[in-house]
Order: C-alpha cells, then sequence, then structure tokens
C-alpha cells in the first residue's frame, strides 16, 4: 500500500526553480513538463516502494535518482517527506544543510 506523500517548502522550491531553470533556458515548457512527469512518477514509486532509494548518512533519509537530480525523501511510519530535489551537477558542498529533517 502506498503512504501518503508530504512535500517541504524546501522541496517544493526547488522542484520549481529547477522545472524554471529549464523553462528560461530551452525557451520551451516542454522538457520542463516531461522532468515533472519523471518526478510525479518517481515519487508515486517511493510512496510504494519506500526502501527503493539509496541510503544516506541520515537515519530514516533516502535518495532517489532521477535524471541528474537526486529526490531526497524521509520515510516515516505512516507517509514518506519529500525533502529537497538536488541537481548532481552542483558543487556536492552545497548540499551540506540542504536537507532539513
Amino acid at each position: 500500500m502506498a503512504k501518503n506523500v508530504i512535500w517541504s517548502k524546501q522541496a517544493l522550491k526547488d522542484r520549481r526553480e529547477i522545472l524554471q531553470n529549464w523553462i528560461e533556458r530551452n525557451s520551451s515548457k516542454i522538457y520542463s513538463v516531461k522532468l515533472n512527469n519523471l518526478f510525479v512518477d518517481a515519487v508515486q514509486l517511493i510512496a510504494s516502494h519506500p526502501n527503493i532509494g539509496i541510503r544516506t548518512d541520515f537515519e530514516n533519509v533516502r535518495g532517489k535518482f532521477v535524471k541528474d537530480y537526486y529526490i531526497f525523501y524521509e520515510v516515516k511510519e505512516l507517509s514518506i517527506n519529500i525533502l529537497s530535489i538536488w541537481d548532481c551537477r552542483q558543487n556536492p558542498s552545497k548540499l551540506k544543510g540542504k536537507i532539513i529533517i
């Protein structure tokens, strides 16, 4: 049974910025729509199979790779909390403090 999904403010902001960046870069919404669909599909898969993502250094936090991005999420008893979406092409030092539990 799929768990309830809760998006954090940070994750919603990350997704909005990523999609907006692609709209501006491509002067089109086509890629952003496709990427958002991949995010939605991945989150649905996570909700059904919470342990599918890789483990992180944080307890109960996992990451699911989608294109060039990691969706970081926390597995709770009754829900999945989407914490952040991270562009893997960035400097990894920027990731510190990005995942707020």
